[in-house]
């Protein structure tokens, strides 16, 4: 009985390690759910009891909230975020976009190899809700940043989940606020939309060269719609 209960606490302590190290690096990241207890403990070959250990550790060392109901969250920011007031002020929309197109490229070459089906489940939720935001500018682009924040995920780096994060930060300036205003219309968003639907269509078919074309294509039609922008002033 004691060697089995040895056995038990030292699983425990296994899963902790490694799910601490999974969100310290990015691969869970603050605000995302953990799988439920019964696919951890198949994923850990371990029992229900231990996986419920592991997750009272992470929980005793603020790393997770557990919602009676809802699941285990992630609580974690990371302390080396940076400081990007002073970026938020200098990068207009349209370097933003410049600076997005090459560094979104890579981060879906690298999604389509990465994504789990977990990362695709969740891009598919909040499409199905992009597509359903055509009147709602606020709320289409609150979800678009999700979106791509997701694709950032599924590349299985921390470091692109850390810089795209960012660029979200950048995206809240006054500037992207005003452009959006001027853009966004239904027939607009619903563009925007198909190019996210070619984006997740290329990362479920593991196919690079659909979901980056779908990329350019958006990243194309956002420049050239912001280029509009500036031409009007």
């Amino acid at each position: 009985m004691n060697s089995i209960e040895y056995k038990s606490a030292r699983g425990a302590r296994s899963i902790t390690s490694e799910l601490r190290k999974a969100i310290e690096t990015g691969r869970y990241y603050h605000g995302d759910q953990l799988p439920p207890e019964r696919d951890l403990s198949e994923t850990y070959s371990a029992s229900r009891n231990t996986i419920r250990k592991a997750l009272n550790n992470l929980e005793k060392a603020g790393l997770v909230v557990r919602k009676v109901g809802s699941g285990t969250f992630v609580n974690y920011a990371n302390p080396e975020d940076s400081d990007t007031g002073n970026v938020v002020e200098q990068i207009s929309p349209l370097q933003l976009i410049d600076a997005r197109l090459g560094f979104e490229r890579q981060m879906t070459r690298l999604a389509v190899v990465h994504a789990t089906g977990r990362d695709i489940e969740k891009m598919e939720v909040l499409l199905t809700q992009l597509e359903a935001s055509e009147a709602d500018r606020d709320t289409f682009t609150q979800l678009d940043s999700e979106f791509h924040l997701q694709l950032a995920k599924a590349s299985g780096n921390a470091l692109i989940v850390k810089l795209y994060s960012q660029i979200n930060e950048v995206r809240t300036h006054s500037q992207w606020r005003r452009a959006r205003e001027l853009v966004l219309s239904p027939t607009k968003i619903r563009q925007y939309n198909t190019y996210h639907r070619g984006i997740l269509e290329g990362l479920k078919n593991r196919y690079a060269k659909a979901a980056i074309d779908a990329l350019n294509g958006h990243m194309e039609l956002a420049h050239q719609d912001l280029v509009g922008t500036v031409s009007d002033d």
